[in-house]
């Protein structure tokens, strides 16, 4: 996937850009922009794509994405069928960290929201949202300009003291994203993310960039505190974790499609990844689904 920096700076100089999309499909490219980003999902449903995290993404989730955090929210094939009447729906919020002034984030009142935004750096998925919460976005859209604000700002507060959430995005990867080497490692997981499925090794990825084996490994390690091999599997881990929770796919069916070359490599490695087995998994949240 080739990576794009796209302009979200609002058309008519206000500190944040609040909007209402409803196309076919979400926007399919791979992109980041210096604006953070916070997402309601109204309708839709597909992979999302959020640094190094590759998960299901669906409706009624809350999303926030850090600056310059590379993503894509690639819905399911079905919304990209010329026949299929679906529609992609979400409510949108881009602004800048900065969006009231640094001296905003500087003082005591705001260091929950200053916290909030430091942990988006690496992509930010609420869980367990309730109904509340997601009004509360959905009435930027019909405000004035002030009061948006002031609305806003009491969301930031909100999230910024919800629990549970998750981080998407592994520290390793925000870490080398911000370097200078950004060619080089954008290369890498472009590479990645468009073959992880396959079979392929350090040997491949460091042919890509003009490395030998041996160099790739040691820059890959120093530059991610972690193996190319343990990057690699956990972003397979986290693809079987979407075609889990969509319950299309028997999990040896999973294994395979996840780039697995046996059954119980891919036991193994979802165990320790994740810290339970597939099928425990799937248990786990078919539990949180009856009782929700």
């Amino acid at each position: 996937m080739k990576l794009h920096l796209l302009n979200r700076t609002s058309p008519n100089n206000s500190s944040f850009m609040v909007s209402h999309n409803l196309y076919p499909h979400f926007l399919k490219i791979w992109h980041y922009h210096p604006e953070l980003e916070l997402i309601l999902v109204e309708k839709s449903s597909g992979t999302q794509f959020i640094g190094d995290s590759i998960e299901k993404f669906d409706e009624g989730e809350v999303i926030l994405i850090g600056k310059n955090l590379p993503h894509m929210l690639l819905n399911d094939d079905i919304y990209f069928d010329p026949s299929s009447k679906r529609m992609a729906e979400s409510v949108v919020v881009h602004f800048k960290r900065e969006f009231l002034g640094m001296g905003f984030l500087a003082v005591a009142e705001t260091k929950p929201i200053t916290d909030l935004l430091e942990r988006a750096n690496r992509g930010i998925k609420f869980t367990e949202v309730d109904e509340n919460m997601l009004e509360d976005i959905r009435s930027l859209l019909n405000m004035e300009p002030f009061e948006r604000l002031l609305k806003f700002i009491e969301i930031l507060n909100k999230l910024a003291k919800r629990k549970p959430y998750r981080l998407l995005s592994s520290m390793g990867y925000i870490n080398s994203f911000l370097k200078t080497e950004n060619k080089r490692l954008h290369k890498i997981y472009e590479y990645v993310f468009k073959n992880f499925k396959n079979s392929i090794g350090a040997s491949d990825v460091a042919a890509v960039i003009g490395m030998n084996s041996s160099a790739f490994s040691r820059f890959f390690k120093q530059v991610h505190r972690k193996t190319f091999t343990r990057y690699l599997n956990e972003i397979r881990i986290g693809y079987a974790c979407k075609l889990l929770l969509e319950d299309k796919l028997n999990i040896t069916a999973i294994a395979y499609e996840s780039g697995f070359n046996n059954i119980s490599n891919f036991n193994r490695q979802f165990k320790m990844i994740i810290g339970k087995s597939p099928s425990a998994y799937i248990q786990y949240h078919t539990d949180k689904m009856e009782y929700a």
